[in-house]
């Protein structure tokens, strides 16, 4: 099932934006709360720990996977990374084990030097590896990805020297928006399941 398309996305938000945690959030609950409460959430969170501007969807990941919820899996943190090596065997794990799985797909990218800093929410995949030219299978029906540097002109190397701290601060953005919303959507839908 498709979700209907939205006005709300795509969105491009700066970090620093005052409200970004609730506009995500917003954003991100109008989107969920369109799915059918028996498909399972798949968050693949892809990067590695080994770069500092790739470390997004890893740090994303670890702090997912720090709540527990069993409303949501979590694929990919900085112990575990989901990379170029080990996504197609993640992707099919996920079509075995999940039921009807739902997957958000979140990931470090590179864009314009006015666009770094900026969080994107968008309908359909991430295409993980294209900002380093390398073709790899494209992840999610919903994604999340955040500019932490300029591309066009030796990626690996602009990877390497990003700001942690951008990272940081995106990934705390990512991650909370992700939960919030993961969490009151799905418990309305259980509520909501109880009265019936």
């Amino acid at each position: 099932m498709k979700l209907a398309a939205s006005q709300d996305l795509p969105l491009k938000i700066a970090y620093t934006e005052p409200n970004v945690q609730s506009v995500l959030t917003d954003r991100l609950t109008s989107q969920l709360s369109q799915l059918p409460g028996e498909r399972q959430l798949a968050v693949v969170c892809i990067g590695t720990d080994r770069s500092t501007g790739d470390a997004l969807g890893p740090l994303v990941g670890s702090s997912l996977s720090r709540s527990r919820s069993p409303l949501f899996r979590v694929y990919g943190t900085l112990e575990h990374p989901v990379h170029a090596l080990n996504l197609q065997e993640t992707l099919d794990q996920i079509e075995r084990t999940l039921t009807r799985p739902y997957i958000i797909g979140i990931d470090a990218c590179l864009g314009q030097v006015s666009s770094i800093g900026c969080i994107q929410l968008g309908h359909g995949p991430v295409r993980p590896g294209a900002g380093v030219n390398k073709e790899l299978p494209p992840v999610g029906e919903l994604h999340m990805t955040g500019i932490v540097n300029v591309g066009g002109f030796m990626e690996y190397f602009v990877l390497q020297n990003t700001r942690l701290h951008l990272v940081m601060q995106m990934a705390d953005l990512i991650a909370g928006s992700l939960l919030h919303s993961i969490l009151s959507v799905r418990r309305t839908s259980m509520a909501a399941a109880t009265q019936e």
